[in-house]
């Protein structure tokens, strides 16, 4: 390249040539990086000030070089423009307004020229070189390629890919795998990001994904769609678990993918360093679900709460540490794969449990409706957990209880709405004595008790909630699964919304918030209409 511009036509075109093939961009992006260079030396040459063009004939190699001025009839800018006389010298029959080509004379490129040019061509060369790994790789992301392990920086791998260069951050990684410059290694395509000084191309070997498509490689059935992966969670270079369907019912998926003596499974293990996989059944009833994903640990019962998004599982004593796993490991696995928070426990944990529920809501049904424990505790038999629920249900629901009749039924209910109406009315103190402005109450869904929430985190007036996001509002809090006789995690965890305990919807969460924010639009026209007045008054000041 450093003799490009000095070359002769025959091989100026060759140099383009071997660029183009060695760079594998095209030869006119070549051949117009050239064009470029030229045209700064002659700039250099005969001054900046001049539009001075190059062409380099793509067949011939010819090389021209003009100057364009305009015709005008006073000339202002005597680089750029020529009056009538002179354009008509220049090229016969020119007419004011029309652009003309003065040829101008080959140039000697000095070194400092030639090193400047050799500079331009290298940058032009670079950018096209960067725009086509970009456009070669932006779409091929969640795809597994094959490259070389160039060198390792800082614990990160770079890896030659052909045409570019990808990264393996250390956190994308598996876990104590040894890799070695010049090692073939296969990896996902995670993401493409366009940079300044090129693409940046991350690669993982720690991602779920990276496990699905390797089974897609290794097992027909799933690259053909007859087998589908619903879901996969990994701990890298340890442990994983997927989750399979199969669309056809004589395939039976988990001998699919474990394949003849496990040949089709073993060649995944082996590509993702020994890590050990389980082959789960995926079923829509999430309850199945978990009890497969649990696996090898047998399960005596499961109990979903749909409201918190959690699950707790019964165990026998003997199959505990089985289910939870090392350091926690099996549950954790089986939790990301379902989506839901698991709880382990053993039956007399869960019997401990219950008991302790039974007696809490026998306890409040005892005080807020002056009942005895026999009654309180039939209630709470019969599934009625909430003081809501008996003041709202069909009276002929707590009628049909077993010993008591309409009359019981009536005064329960009365005494219920009672208690309710009490408690709305100490949170109503409360929420004052917080200083909760009352236009909050205007606000759908929320009550007196939330409102208290919103005041004990500093949510006070219209602004304050309307300046809340939706997940801030409603998010609900994500917490770790663990045994019920683990102590608290080490880590802080993650903080649900301000009124995540309440069981927002998103919908619900979006229209609260709108309804905070609406006097912001309703302030617009006022304020549209104060600056008009101040203007018209300014104007008569005038």
């Amino acid at each position: 390249m450093a003799s490009a511009i000095s070359a002769n036509k025959a091989e100026l075109l060759a140099i383009a040539d071997a660029v183009a093939r060695e760079k594998i961009i095209d030869k006119a992006i070549v051949i117009e990086a050239m064009e470029d260079a030229i045209q700064r030396a002659a700039r250099a040459r005969y001054g900046a000030e001049n539009d001075i063009r190059a062409k380099i004939d793509t067949e011939t190699g010819d090389l021209r070089l003009w100057r364009v001025v305009e015709v005008v009839e006073e000339v202002e800018d005597h680089f750029k423009q020529v009056d009538l006389k002179q354009g008509q010298k220049l090229q016969e029959g020119a007419n004011l307004g029309d652009f003309i080509v003065d040829p101008l004379p080959p140039i000697e490129f000095g070194r400092i020229a030639a090193q400047a040019s050799k500079q331009v061509i290298f940058q032009k060369v670079r950018e096209a070189e960067r725009e086509r790994q970009y456009e070669e790789f932006k779409d091929r992301a969640g795809e597994i390629i094959t490259g070389v392990v160039k060198r390792v920086e800082f614990g990160h791998i770079v890896v030659d890919l052909g045409r570019a260069e990808g990264v393996i951050r250390r956190d994308a990684q598996i876990p104590r795998e040894i890799v070695r410059v010049g090692d073939r290694i296969r990896s996902l395509i995670l993401k493409v990001v366009r940079e300044n000084r090129g693409p940046q191309i991350f690669l993982t070997r720690a991602h779920p994904d990276f496990m699905r498509k390797l089974f897609a490689q290794e097992v027909p059935e799933i690259y053909d769609g007859i087998i589908e992966i619903k879901a996969a969670a990994r701990d890298p270079g340890s442990r994983a678990k997927i989750g399979v369907i199969s669309h056809d019912g004589s395939i039976d998926p988990v001998g699919a993918c474990v394949g003849m003596k496990g040949s089709r499974v073993q060649a995944v293990v082996q590509e993702m360093h020994g890590e050990k996989i389980d082959i789960i059944p995926w079923s829509e009833d999430l309850a199945t679900f978990v009890v497969n994903a649990l696996q090898p640990a047998s399960v005596s019962r499961v109990v979903l709460d749909e409201e918190e998004e959690r699950i707790e599982v019964v165990v026998p004593d003997d199959q505990l540490s089985l289910a939870i796993g090392r350091r926690g490991q099996n549950v954790r696995l089986a939790s990301q794969l379902t989506g839901s928070a698991i709880d382990i426990m053993t039956e007399d944990e869960s019997n401990e449990k219950r008991q302790a529920e039974f007696m809490q809501r026998s306890d409040m049904f005892q005080a807020e409706l002056d009942v005895d424990e026999t009654l309180s505790q039939l209630l709470v038999a019969e599934g009625f957990s909430e003081l809501e629920e008996v003041a709202y249900v069909d009276p002929a629901e707590i009628a049909a209880i077993e010993g008591l009749d309409e009359e019981i039924a009536t005064e329960l209910q009365s005494r219920a709405v009672e208690a309710l109406e009490k408690r709305e009315e100490a949170a109503r103190a409360k929420r004052k004595e917080l200083g909760v402005e009352d236009d909050l109450i205007e606000m759908p869904y929320l009550t007196e008790q939330m409102l208290v929430t919103l005041g004990e985190a500093g949510i006070k007036t219209l602004d304050d909630l309307a300046d809340l996001a939706t997940d801030e509002l409603i998010e609900k809090k994500r917490v770790e699964p663990r045994r019920r006789d683990q102590a608290a995690p080490a880590r802080p965890q993650p903080k649900g919304g301000v009124l995540g305990d309440y069981g927002f919807t998103e919908e619900q969460g979006n229209e609260i918030i709108m309804a905070a924010r609406a006097h912001w639009f309703d302030d617009e026209p006022a304020a549209a209409a104060d600056a008009s007045g101040e203007d018209a008054v300014a104007d008569s000041e005038q």
